[in-house]
């Protein structure tokens, strides 16, 4: 019987993580993402609160060489975060994106975005080398 043991040991280890049918699905109850409403889905998607201040930073890594400046700590939800991207991005008069609270702004942006977000009242620190 250790072979059934080490089976139903394995089956519990295993969860559907997409479904062709459904989608993304919830790791706490199974069901798909749009329909979940368990607490598993909520603390995943909710962001530490921080600290108070936004930190920019420009960096390289993993990117090819190419310039990114990125935009942590902004204390906004996902659609002002997204709306506040729009704005830099067309300030500085390049692509990005947001990914998981963070804005990202293609190109080497740092002085202008400190000097747009320090200007909407947030404590703005210049991060990172």
């Amino acid at each position: 019987m250790p072979s059934a043991r080490r089976a139903s040991g394995l089956n519990s280890l295993s969860s559907l993580v997409y479904s062709t049918d459904a989608g993304r699905v919830c790791p706490g109850c199974g069901q798909a993402v749009a329909e979940c409403r368990c607490a598993a889905l909520a603390a995943a998607a909710a962001r530490p609160a921080g600290d108070g201040v936004v930190r920019v930073s420009r960096e390289t890594k993993g990117r090819g060489g190419k310039a990114v400046t990125l935009v942590r700590g902004v204390p906004l939800d996902d659609a002002e975060l997204t709306a506040l991207a729009k704005e830099l991005k067309a300030a500085c008069g390049s692509g990005g994106t947001v990914k998981d609270g963070v804005i990202e702004v293609q190109g080497d942006h740092v002085a202008t975005l400190v000097q747009r977000l320090s200007g909407r009242g947030w404590t703005v620190k210049r991060a990172g080398g």
